[in-house]
């Protein structure tokens, strides 16, 4: 990976010359301590920048986050994953070396994902960012194509330099040539001085070229020339300027079938296509529905310090509906529901009606009960001899605390809500019975008795 760690304790004994990339404090530290240490560092390197290691599970704290305040970059959870830990080293670096200049300082998000298909997909980043191929991300929209180039830019050699994204299908076709290579003054009317192109503005960087299949056909091939020559002109002009770029492209459409329609270059697409990544929908990759909304309630804190805590029960919607915006429409509700219930823990009832509904169409029911809800998708099977802990591990406290509520509801609606009889069918007290309802959240005015 490339860096080295060196303990707090040893700070001191550090060259005058070195400068360390990140602070890496522990959320399970005394915050106090953990804030002094930041501004001793800070003092002595002031773009010090902080990674925070926070307990699997969970996210970074509001209280550490305020303490942390903008030298908080990322957060990696426990037990430490090297991919993990290496994309939040790498974002830290870019923020450093950003600071205090005129680059955008936005933060690559990292790539989230337990499942075997986005391990998959971080192999394939981690392989290609050593090189300097052509690369060509295909998935539907809303599934984290930009966070995969952006992953790749700043995990290769070329990521100290700029990372300059064009959505091509959003830029009309007549102006897109001028946007990519600029133009020089009075080279079309309106142009009432020279400009700078987007290839001239990734020079030594990567160029992100979304939505790729949208382009023209008269752009697709001066397109082609750049790409194979490596040379380019501005608009008005015919000097030629070297593209030392390294191009990532996207798209959600089938290129192969634009190129039997007539609408695709096949001798593009074989430049571009030298390393396809294909990303997955969200509806294929369900299990992973709990670790996303854990960065997406994390990233909303950081970015506008709103804490969002979604309840077992909410989480069990999310993972039966079947997300067509993906990832980008999964990010929109966690932020919708951190506006209206930031102040406390989000359950079922709370999330949008569409999505409730969808959810109870794709399970074959309408309505969500709590002796319906499914335990977490990553928990192992309970068949005595059969169970085996995933590769990735569970959170053992919150797959029991899943398993007793499921059991405690589905013995209350057994019984008709009399507390004395769930208990018998529990085996257990009726005051235990009544302690673990209260804890839960199970016992409601009116719906539960206790004879």
């Amino acid at each position: 990976m490339g860096y080295q760690p060196v303990p707090a304790a040893q700070l001191d004994e550090l060259p005058a010359e070195s400068t360390p990339l990140a602070l890496m404090l522990f959320q399970t530290g005394p915050r106090e301590a953990a804030q002094a240490l930041l501004e001793s560092c800070r003092a002595r390197w002031p773009r010090l920048v902080v990674v925070l290691v926070v307990p699997d599970g969970h996210a970074a704290d509001a209280d550490w986050q305020t303490a942390l305040g903008r030298a908080l970059v990322a957060s990696v959870p426990l037990p430490l994953q090297l991919n993990e830990l290496s994309v939040a080293l790498d974002r830290a670096r870019f923020v450093r070396d950003r600071a205090g200049t005129s680059h955008n300082s936005t933060l690559v998000y990292r790539l989230v994902g337990r499942g075997h298909a986005m391990e998959r997909v971080q192999y394939l980043i981690e392989r290609v960012a050593r090189t300097d191929s052509n690369v060509l991300v295909l998935g539907e929209s809303g599934t984290g194509k930009e966070v995969v180039a952006r992953n790749i830019h700043f995990q290769s050699a070329r990521a100290n330099k700029p990372f300059v994204p064009v959505n091509c299908g959003a830029i009309p076709a007549e102006l897109l040539e001028s946007e990519l290579f600029g133009h020089e003054k009075g080279a079309f009317t309106g142009a009432i001085s020279a400009r700078q192109g987007r290839f001239e503005a990734a020079e030594g960087g990567t160029l992100f070229l979304d939505e790729i299949g949208d382009m023209s056909l008269p752009m697709q091939v001066k397109l082609l020339r750049v790409l194979q020559e490596r040379v380019f002109e501005r608009v008005g002009s015919n000097r030629s300027i070297n593209a030392d770029v390294r191009i990532i492209a996207a798209t959600h459409r089938d290129l192969e079938a634009g190129i039997r329609d007539g609408v695709f270059r096949e001798d593009l697409y074989y430049r571009l296509n030298v390393f396809p990544i294909e990303l997955p929908p969200l509806r294929q990759r369900r299990e992973d529905i709990p670790f996303l909304v854990e960065e997406l309630s994390a990233r909303i804190g950081r970015e506008k310090g709103i804490n969002v805590r979604v309840g077992r029960d909410a989480l069990a919607v999310l993972a039966d509906y079947p997300w067509p915006g993906n990832v980008r429409e999964l990010a929109n509700v966690i932020e919708r529901m951190a506006i209206m219930h930031g102040d406390r823990q989000v359950g079922a009832g709370d999330l949008p009606q569409r999505l409730r509904q969808a959810a109870g169409s794709a399970s074959g029911d309408g309505v969500a009960r709590d002796s319906d809800l499914p335990l977490p998708e990553f928990a192992p099977p309970l068949d005595g001899a059969a169970v085996r802990l995933p590769a990735a591990g569970i959170n053992l406290k919150d797959y029991l605390e899943d398993l007793e509520r499921s059991y405690i509801a589905q013995a209350l609606a057994q019984a008709n809500d009399v507390v004395a009889h769930a208990a018998e069918l529990l085996n257990m007290r009726r005051t235990t019975l009544v302690e673990k309802m209260r804890k839960y959240g199970l016992q409601r005015a009116g719906t539960a008795s206790d004879v």
